[in-house]
């Protein structure tokens, strides 16, 4: 499975509401984003390759369950991950919650 089949899997199994890179016109959805890497150099090569990225939920929920549900996806995935904030977004409405993640 490739790094991009691992990462859409793991959003899926929390909801089919997800995009690549692009709001949706909902009011509960993730957005993830690829965003570089961290290679593990040796041998004058990338003797192993991982790409970091984000995910982002946008949701009117106050304690969504989705919060959790994808934590638990990610790493049921073998995904590194880290909760990275959770705010309150008034000018739009929206509980805003961003991981970091890393996958091989």
């Amino acid at each position: 499975m490739s790094w991009q089949e691992r990462i859409i899997a793991a959003h899926l199994a929390v909801t089919d509401q997800v995009s690549h890179g692009q709001r949706m016109k909902s009011s509960r959805y993730f957005v993830w984003q690829e965003d570089g890497s961290n290679d593990l150099a040796a041998g004058n090569g990338h003797a192993e390759r991982a790409v970091t990225g984000t995910t982002d939920l946008f949701t009117k929920r106050e304690f969504d369950p989705w919060a959790d549900a994808l934590g638990e996806s990610l790493s049921g995935y073998g995904i590194a991950w880290y909760l990275s904030s959770v705010q309150f977004e008034e000018d739009i409405g929206f509980w805003h919650t961003e991981w970091v993640w890393e996958v091989t």
